[in-house]
């Protein structure tokens, strides 16, 4: 089986890892975490200066750890799209040349893609086809697959992927940045039924609601409304600010919205296996109200692991494993693309380069 070197640098994680055969000899993964959590967000010419500076030391580390010499690798892989552009041409550039001074072929990644595959590092997969929950900071879509590289979307967010509404509600709430983590601590000791919050639904042009689609920015408006609330009485009256309840409340509305509407998807589609992955998919309500809901509904399920629920490079090294056992490699000009969908991500290697 194929060895590689993969990098991600797609948004504020730098990441590099050694794959072969699906298993991950060695993985490494450098924070900006607490550098863009003074600005409540990543601030793309901190991530990509970030990225110039950490990952020559994070590709040396994974290629001492794993016991591997650029002579033994078959491939080197980087992420190509979506994402940042500065943080996207760190790793692209750097694979690509890595890959022409040592003379192996060079696969650009969709990110996406790279989630889509992070499960394959966990149990084996029951026999296609399966449904994927994709929930992340960036993207909260349902992705029917088929086979490798087979996707069809079936469902998305219409407004804010529920990793954004996780981050602007912990910046109402006052939590900091990252959201999800943020939020999950000061839920622990709450009541998630304590406020009944809104399961924003997408309105249809001939009428009723979509099925699948998902809308968290009503969500978001509705905790900006209780919190005023909650403090103007606060403030009048001494009463508590119950600012657990309100974090546990929502992080159960969004686990809900998100389980009940994927578990319908997959029985409409005859799926009898639903998929889990995107750094929201690390958030334990969201992971036990899924394993939960399936048990009862009959359907398996898995979820990526911990550890390869967030951005990292492992999971591109397996998506572009996958790609090259199927015969795919991208020109070595092949640059970057902030916004490329996955369903375009064949293109990645066409030749002539698309972009």
């Amino acid at each position: 089986m194929p060895t590689l070197l993969a990098l991600e640098t797609s948004c504020d994680e730098s990441a590099a890892a050694v794959v072969r055969d699906q298993r991950v000899l060695a993985s490494a993964v450098a924070s900006q975490v607490e550098e863009h959590a003074r600005w409540g967000g990543v601030v793309p010419e901190i991530a990509s200066r970030r990225h110039v500076e950490a990952l020559p030391g994070l590709i040396e580390q994974v290629m001492a750890e794993a016991g591997v010499a650029y002579g033994q690798l078959d491939a080197i892989a980087a992420t190509a799209a979506p994402g940042l552009v500065g943080a996207l041409l760190v790793g692209s550039v750097t694979g690509r040349t890595l890959a022409r001074l040592h003379g192996k072929p060079f696969l650009g990644v969709h990110h996406l893609e790279g989630h889509l595959c992070s499960v394959q590092l966990g149990d084996p997969l029951p026999p296609g086809p399966y449904l994927v929950l994709l929930v992340s900071g960036g993207h909260t879509e349902m992705i029917r697959v088929d086979g490798p590289g087979r996707y069809t979307r079936l469902a998305r967010s219409r407004d804010d992927a529920a990793g954004e509404a996780f981050d602007k509600v912990a910046r109402l709430l006052e939590l900091g940045y990252p959201g999800g983590p943020a939020i999950q601590a000061a839920a622990a000791d709450g009541d998630p039924r304590r406020f009944a919050l809104p399961k924003g639904r997408v309105s249809l042009p001939e009428g009723g609601f979509h099925p699948y689609d998902f809308s968290f920015s009503g969500l978001k408006t509705a905790v900006l409304r209780l919190v005023t609330q909650l403090k103007a009485e606060h403030q009048a009256g001494g009463a508590p600010f119950l600012l657990a309840d309100v974090a546990a409340s929502f992080e159960q509305v969004v686990a809900d919205v998100l389980v009940e509407r994927t578990t319908r998807c997959a029985r409409d589609q005859g799926l009898e296996t639903l998929v889990m992955v995107g750094g929201v998919a690390a958030n334990q309500r969201l992971r036990q109200r899924l394993e939960q809901r399936c048990a009862e509904l009959g359907l398996q399920w898995r979820l990526a692991p911990l550890a390869y629920c967030t951005d990292n490079a492992a999971m591109v090294g397996v998506a572009a494993e996958q790609r090259l056992l199927a015969g795919g490699v991208s020109e070595i000009r092949l640059a970057v693309a902030p916004r490329l969908p996955l369903e375009q991500a064949p293109i990645l290697y066409a030749a002539p380069a698309p972009f």
